[in-house]
């Protein structure tokens, strides 16, 4: 509870000030550190990589073990072991990741925005979809881990 408490607050308190913050906020007045968000980039991408592969190990590695997901479909919130036995029935052909930027939280927290867009199989009832990510990454024994994980359909 307390650990949900503190993410709840670091969210909106990120959120305020980010809407408070001048200039645009797709990475066309970014200041973030070029070294920390290399890195967000490389990890975030290997993360979509492994969801596309089907790679359950190399997915839950990057996911810190109190990690709460949110994603489009409206089923709620999952957890890392709910999110990990859900990869094996993932659609994903490809995908496309842009507009990063990293809001760094405290020497060991960032919070990461970004926008993708899915492409699924041919014969899929959805060929397409965008969605807009903020995800919250923390830096446990040395590694950076996803702990929180939300998903914005994009129309």
């Amino acid at each position: 509870m307390r650990h949900q408490l503190i993410l709840g607050w670091t969210l909106l308190l990120t959120c305020v000030a980010l809407s408070q913050a001048p200039g645009p906020m797709h990475g066309v007045d970014d200041k973030s550190d070029p070294v920390l968000k290399n890195m967000f980039e490389a990890k975030i991408k290997a993360e979509w990589d492994a969801l596309k592969n089907r790679d359950k190990k190399t997915y839950g590695a990057l996911l810190d073990d109190e990690y709460q997901g949110v994603e489009v479909d409206g089923r709620g919130e999952r957890n890392k072991v709910q999110s990990i036995n859900e990869v094996a029935d993932l659609n994903v052909v490809n995908f496309t990741l842009w507009g990063f930027k990293v809001t760094s939280l405290a020497p060991d927290a960032a919070f990461v925005v970004y926008e993708v867009t899915m492409q699924f199989p041919p014969k899929s009832q959805v060929r397409y979809m965008r969605i807009y990510v903020g995800s919250v990454w923390v830096k446990r024994g040395g590694e950076w881990k996803e702990l929180h994980y939300q998903e914005t359909h994009v129309k």
